[in-house]
């Protein structure tokens, strides 16, 4: 939908064109959507794509390129999105941050949508492994660290006095004490172990045993914080790590189109070949797209995060989609 001066406003999609318009006359304005829409709207373009897949990526691709105002979805950048980084150095401690810094020692996890839910999520995954959120210069002194000198010391960690950190900065701990901790978040923003999450379970699960109800239920919603975390890098890296193939998709009147899939983002589309030629220049475009190195599963372009979690969607919601598929060796 285009206003009087060409500018697009809206960009949608849907399998039944008509019935859709008609939808947007039929709302009432200001309080709908729609009739907002084509108040700021004076023409109104439509074209066919050959299958849904092609007009979800069609419709997303508009969005990212023509930025309409109507649009909220789909329409992020790089400034939308949030890391989680873990510091180098003694007693790492995890940051939410908008973007690597740089600092080619340190590791970041995402990128994630939502700097707000992420930022509560970290703070549950501290409170529960008990890792230090204090300033990144301030001093550590470990319980099994030998200093020349015996400085007078202050209590000056009040997570440390309330056991919801190791006070790695009071000598509350040893360095392998922390280390360990370390671990276990590392191995939990890596996916393979949910640690965290079972010691909040546990929590909750003992206090509802004991009748404490209003305390699990603090552990209850601290436990969905961190699933939701969970489940939203989860989705990233079932992404990245399975949709990498070749996927044929039949369409309307026989356009049929092959998509090379690589790390969950659509690297090119080309007609389905119907003859040796066609079949032998897909074939060198096949090998040069999946030729190339692989980066490391944790980094992943801002700017193909839409593609890789609207390919991640499709092919949850439509599993029999990967018998189209074909991996390449």
């Amino acid at each position: 939908m285009l206003s009087a001066d060409g500018e697009i406003v809206y960009v949608g999609k849907s399998k039944r064109v008509r019935s859709r318009l008609l939808s947007y006359f039929r709302c009432a304005y200001p309080e709908d959507k729609g009739a907002r829409i084509l108040r700021s709207a004076e023409t109104i373009e439509w074209d066919y794509t050959p299958s849904e897949f092609a007009a979800l990526l069609q419709e997303l691709r508009m969005i990212k390129r023509f930025r309409p105002r109507y649009n909220v979805a789909m329409k992020r950048d790089g400034r939308n999105y949030s890391f989680i980084k873990l510091t180098n150095g003694t007693a790492p401690k995890l940051l939410v941050v908008r973007g690597p810094s740089g600092e080619d020692a340190d590791i970041y996890y995402g990128p994630f949508v939502g700097a707000q839910r992420i930022g509560e999520a970290v703070r549950e995954l501290n409170d529960a492994l008990m890792l230090r959120d204090c300033r990144t210069d301030l001093k550590m002194f470990f319980s099994d660290q030998t200093e020349l000198f015996q400085l007078a010391r202050t209590p000056g960690c009040i997570r440390h006095e309330i056991s919801k950190c190791l006070g790695p900065c009071v000598g509350g701990c040893s360095a392998a004490e922390y280390e360990h901790r370390v671990s276990l978040a590392r191995a939990f923003l890596d996916g393979s172990d949910d640690g965290p999450l079972d010691l909040l379970r546990t929590q909750m699960e003992r206090l509802s045993a004991e009748l404490q109800f209003e305390r699990a239920a603090v552990y209850r919603d601290k436990l969905e914080k961190l699933e939701a975390l969970r489940a939203q890098f989860g989705r990233l890296r079932f992404a990245v790590e399975n949709l990498s193939f070749v996927y044929t998709v039949p369409g309307h009147e026989g356009e049929d189109k092959v998509y090379l899939i690589r790390r969950g983002v659509v690297r090119a589309e080309v007609a389905k070949p119907r003859s040796s030629k066609d079949r032998r220049s897909m074939k060198q475009l096949v090998e040069g797209i999946f030729s190339q190195p692989v980066p490391h599963a944790a980094q992943v372009p801002t700017h193909e995060i839409d593609e890789l979690l609207l390919l991640s969607s499709w092919f949850r919601r439509f599993p029999a989609e990967m018998k189209r598929t074909k991996q390449v060796s």
